[in-house]
């Protein structure tokens, strides 16, 4: 049955209603949030999108019970990725401009980038893979997907 925020035509309320399956599947789901990895081409293995299953604009339009679980949850998705992944940190990113769902990118900056990227143009890395510049290993990224679905089935986001 479908959350009735509900929008026709967004993409993300698609992805979150299990009408679209992304390609290697939802990497985490509960009450609130869905994770799944970025899809192919791959800018970057491991970049993972965190989305809410209502439709909402953005941070400035979550309810109370989005808004206090946002970051405990965030801390924890990203302090996992950073385990499973082994980056030096995890970007993290949401403009929900292409579509007005909010989406969260929480992106593995290692210590060596394609295109030597840093900072801001580390977002840049989904486009130039589109282009054909920056190939990523298929593998990688479904063995990064696996071990992220196994750590956080083992160890989801406290609940108080």
């Amino acid at each position: 049955m479908r959350d009735p925020s509900y929008v026709d035509g967004c993409a993300i309320c698609r992805f979150a209603s299990g009408e679209t399956e992304p390609a290697h599947g939802i990497v985490y789901q509960d009450d609130t949030w869905q994770v799944w990895h970025a899809p192919s081409p791959y800018g970057v293995a491991g970049w993972m999108t965190l989305l809410t299953h209502q439709h909402v604009a953005g941070i400035a339009h979550f309810d109370d019970r989005h808004a206090e679980r946002l970051g405990p949850d965030l801390r924890h998705f990203e302090k996992v990725l950073e385990d499973v992944t082994g980056a030096l940190r995890i970007y993290t990113a949401t403009m929900n401009e292409s579509t007005p769902h909010f989406h969260l990118h929480m992106v593995p900056r290692y210590e060596t980038m394609a295109q030597d990227a840093r900072a801001w143009s580390v977002f840049g890395l989904q486009a130039a893979a589109q282009r054909g510049e920056v190939v990523v290993d298929p593998a990688e990224v479904t063995r990064i997907v696996d071990a992220y679905r196994d750590a956080l089935s083992r160890n989801p986001p406290p609940r108080a």
